[in-house]
């Protein structure tokens, strides 16, 4: 389990500065901190922002940050009320935030993003990191991929999205040895885990015959589903975006598109 986190502190953004996204954590990775298996790394939120400064890039952060929702919590025990109610909040808050749609808007956690495409009702660009990091971090960030083995594994929203080749494709930019993990649902379902642990045992039941035994790391874009990976498969499981931030450099070389 995860220690608690601290919260989401906006800070002041150069106005100046091209690049811009607005950055919108999950209720869970605004609440959850690292987990014993982190070792020396920082939590989610913290790592998002320096993969994102690193890439030269200015944060916004949506006004009230730590009340938002996308309301899939809600939701998925009956209370559409309140979902719809928070969806709206949401729907308004980054409406502000990315200035009508004029900047991308990154969620952390793809079963979020997910639900956040199917319920917000304004044209603003969604990403999950997968389809974030590939689009507007690669080309702002030199790759050196490490020979250490990892895994990945694609959570349900990012297959319903089909982002399982991007995974990939994003896993073999970072290492040289990607092996991916064969699962139609981890079982966690949210946080289902937690109440109904008999449902991530099933659902990962082969999880040990995958990994190759000099993996050590796997990586995936669901903390819940992170947390159940990591109890089943034996190794640590975190987000994508620690790999990305671990194999990449401030690029050396930036073309000037003004010439």
């Amino acid at each position: 389990m995860p220690k608690g986190s601290r919260a989401v502190i906006p800070r002041v953004f150069d106005e100046k500065n091209p690049l811009k996204a607005v950055y919108f954590p999950a209720c869970i990775n605004r609440s959850m901190g690292e987990s014993a298996d982190y070792g020396k790394d920082v939590r989610l939120t913290a790592k998002t922002e320096k993969l994102l400064h690193k890439a030269g890039y200015e944060i916004i952060y949506p006004l009230n940050i730590n009340k938002l929702c996308c309301g899939m919590a809600f939701s998925s025990k009956g209370f559409k009320d309140t979902a719809g109610r928070k969806a709206a909040e949401l729907n308004e808050a980054l409406m502000s935030a990315s200035s009508n749609g004029e900047y991308p808007v990154l969620c952390d956690m793809s079963p979020c993003l997910y639900h956040m495409k199917e319920t917000l009702n304004f044209q603003v660009e969604l990403y999950d990191p997968i389809e974030f990091t590939l689009k507007f971090l690669v080309p702002e960030l030199d790759f050196q991929p490490t020979d250490d083995p990892v895994a990945v594994f694609s959570v349900c929203s990012s297959k319903k999205m089909g982002l399982e080749d991007d995974l990939l494709q994003l896993a073999l930019m970072c290492s040289n040895d990607v092996s991916v993990i064969d699962s139609t649902c981890c079982g966690f379902a949210g946080d289902r885990g937690f109440t109904h642990p008999e449902l991530n045992e099933a659902g990962l039941k082969t999880i040990k015959d995958q990994i190759p035994a000099e993996v050590k790391r796997g990586f995936s874009t669901s903390r819940t589903c992170e947390i159940g990976l990591t109890h089943h498969g034996g190794i640590s499981f975190k987000s994508i975006l620690y790999l990305v931030d671990e194999c990449t450099i401030e690029k050396t070389c930036k073309v000037d598109e003004s010439t």
